[in-house]
């Protein structure tokens, strides 16, 4: 059973090291990039990876190109700014050691992030599953603007690896609302817009917090106590803001059928 580890990159000079030291146990490690300005194809090539770039056409579809250019069916797929701990590396090592017949087809991980100092429980922030060992003869990215997952084919067998994937996404709390207003809320909205959901002024009013309540509450986001209660925060502070820009969608595409 041979590996191909799969990184996509922007700009990440600061994280692509660690991340490509930390699948250096796989058969072959592949960096697509998409066309940094900084230093990320040096180091990734001076760490051994084979490099790509390819212009960027959004998450899940630069993840699958990635997939179709690695070398072995076997994907590991890894962000920029995760890490494989030693815990994880070595379930890994124990399906690698499996007999051909007892494969699963996919396998899930559980993602733990590093925020604030700390190792984040609640919030609905962990476990996280990700699936992210798997065959590409039976699964794919599948085509979403955000929050991007692995699918596999139908009556595919996936089963659940030990040990955490690290996850160190954001870096403080203006960090975290830079990706929010950037990232995550209008490409959030986007993806709902394309899926036919609509959302109200109401929805508008009452999503910010009833994200905090479910974040800080039901999710146990008090027992990481300040991280938790800033979590809980940022949450709501996505949730407004991306009913805010659906809303915004769904009024400019009411205009343009007037005007039709």
């Amino acid at each position: 059973m041979k590996i191909s580890a799969t990184i996509i990159t922007l700009n990440e000079a600061d994280n692509i090291h660690d991340a490509i030291q930390s699948v250096s146990w796989a058969d072959e490690v592949l960096v697509v990039d998409s066309e940094s300005s900084d230093h990320t194809r040096e180091i990734a090539e001076q760490c051994g990876a084979r490099v790509m770039v390819n212009p960027w056409p959004g998450f899940s579809k630069q993840k699958q190109f990635a997939v179709e250019q690695a070398s072995h069916d076997w994907i590991f797929s890894l962000d920029a700014d995760e890490r494989v701990s030693p815990e994880l590396r070595s379930a890994v090592e124990q399906v690698r050691a499996m007999d051909k017949a007892k494969l699963a087809d996919g396998y899930r991980v559980a993602r733990r992030a590093f925020y604030l100092g700390r190792w984040i429980r609640g919030g609905g922030w962990y476990p996280d599953y990700q699936l992210r060992l798997f065959n590409r003869r039976r699964g794919h990215w599948a085509d979403r603007i955000i929050h991007e997952s692995v699918r596999m084919d139908e009556g595919a067998r996936i089963e659940t690896l030990d040990g955490d994937l690290f996850h160190y996404s954001m870096r403080d709390p203006e960090h975290h609302r830079q990706m929010i207003e950037e990232r995550y809320a209008p490409l959030g909205a986007a993806q709902m817009h394309r899926e036919g959901k609509r959302t109200s002024r109401l929805q508008m009013v009452a999503a910010g917090p009833l994200a905090f309540l479910r974040s800080f509450i039901f999710k146990g986001g008090f027992r990481d106590r300040s991280a938790g209660f800033t979590i809980a925060k940022m949450a709501a502070y996505h949730a407004s803001l991306k009913h805010s820009k659906l809303y915004e969608l769904q009024h400019n595409q009411f205009r343009s059928k007037g005007r039709t």
